[in-house]
């Protein structure tokens, strides 16, 4: 009698494990999610309230900027592109990655969002970081890569895409 109830509680535990695992699993993308989502809020509000950044030229200026990376840049092309209107491009870097943090945020239009931030990263790796040596130094080449989970899964949980699969399917 003793073994059938230690067989059961051990297929109980084997279980309640399986079960963690489950969760664990069905919830690994939602840290990655929150970091980024933060991250690129924060850099969009961070450029849009430094006045110093959103100007042509002048110390810590976007177009400063742009201009002190151009001869490093592996496409200098994205560069001066970005210097035909550097306060233009500044709004618009600064923008997509707020839009980029909230739609990851809230899970609207994840996959959307995390190409938009793979999007967002891999230009700034192609122009700003691109002379980083040791290339690990540069930042945006690890974003670029953490955005690539997202949009391979979406945001299946604690997101609106899944309140609205959830409605749409109720619907049918």
């Amino acid at each position: 009698m003793t073994h059938g109830m230690r067989t059961e509680t051990h297929t109980q535990h084997l279980g309640e494990r399986r079960d963690w695992r489950e969760t664990a699993t069905r919830y690994s993308l939602l840290p990655l999610r929150i970091f980024l989502g933060v991250t690129f809020v924060y850099a969009g509000l961070d450029k849009l309230t430094d006045s110093a950044f959103m100007k042509a030229s002048g110390s810590g200026s976007i177009g400063d900027m742009m201009r002190g990376v151009r001869d490093s840049a592996a496409i200098p092309a994205l560069v001066d592109l970005s210097l035909k209107n550097p306060v233009g491009f500044g709004y618009a870097i600064a923008l997509g990655e707020l839009a980029v943090g909230i739609g990851t945020l809230i899970g609207l239009w994840a996959r959307l969002a995390a190409l938009g931030g793979a999007l967002i990263s891999l230009s700034l790796w192609l122009t700003v970081s691109w002379a980083s040596d040791p290339y690990y130094y540069g930042n945006d080449l690890p974003y670029l890569f953490c955005w690539t989970p997202l949009v391979l899964a979406g945001a299946s949980y604690w997101s609106l895409d899944a309140v609205i699969r959830r409605r749409r399917r109720s619907a049918y």
